[in-house]
């Protein structure tokens, strides 16, 4: 895999790994279900799983509302994106979609994307997972600005007892987990610093937004609007 940020973001389907985007959140500061909250002319869920597609790597939904009560109207609506993971253990955060996504899987790598974060490029995606195959870290995330953040990630499904024991001891922090799972496999965090990829061409952003844009998370309305504001810069 050529992880160079020139030209396209997509690349040949990878065959030794599947994207999940993560979709079970309360939106409870937004006031309605994000993944079919409309961004720049379509629902965020379509904008991951686009990103996902750009990358060449086929994705599915991962912590979706139950199929039970008020929820299974979004659940229909998504089911028709992309199939959905069951979570094996509703109301306890996006670390369960991620263990019951790693549970089902076959290939060796699984790449997480909220579906909270439409200004990422496809090209990061592409990247973190070139770097997991090259280090063969069972965590890779990114960084900016200093920080490691949480998501994207790309796990090695090796990683999968380390972070259901995390979630079965009541630790349900995600990057806790992560560090717990890369310490129980005797490896450090793999972090990429992504300002250094973004100067040197090694990744590219349709936007030419900065690097610490591509992590707003669309929590509230306040979310929303900032980042309509920032896409509508490319359309004009």
């Amino acid at each position: 895999m050529n992880p160079a940020g020139q030209g396209p973001a997509h690349r040949d389907p990878e065959p030794d790994a599947i994207g999940f985007v993560l979709a079970g959140g309360q939106s409870s500061r937004m006031g309605r279900d994000k993944a079919l909250l409309e961004f720049a002319g379509k629902p965020l869920v379509l904008h991951a799983l686009d990103r996902f597609r750009e990358a060449g790597i086929s994705a599915m939904i991962a912590g979706a509302p139950s199929p039970a009560g008020a929820a299974s109207p979004v659940r229909a609506s998504l089911q028709a994106f992309a199939p959905i993971i069951e979570d094996a253990s509703p109301g306890c955060g996006p670390l369960s979609g991620i263990c019951t996504a790693l549970s089902i899987i076959s290939v060796r790598y699984a790449v997480f994307l909220p579906v909270d974060l439409p200004l990422l490029p496809a090209s990061l995606l592409v990247y973190l997972l070139h770097h997991a195959h090259v280090t063969g870290s069972a965590v890779t995330v990114s960084s900016v600005s200093g920080f490691a953040q949480t998501f994207p990630v790309v796990l090695d499904r090796a990683a999968l007892p380390a972070l259901q024991n995390e979630l079965n001891s009541g630790r349900s922090g995600c990057f806790s987990a992560f560090q717990a799972a890369s310490a129980a496999m005797n490896q450090p965090n793999s972090s990429v610093a992504v300002e250094l990829l973004a100067q040197t061409g090694g990744i590219s952003d349709p936007l030419s937004l900065p690097p610490a844009r591509w992590y707003l998370n669309l929590n509230t309305p306040d979310d929303l609007e900032r980042a309509e504001a920032l896409w509508g810069r490319r359309i004009a």
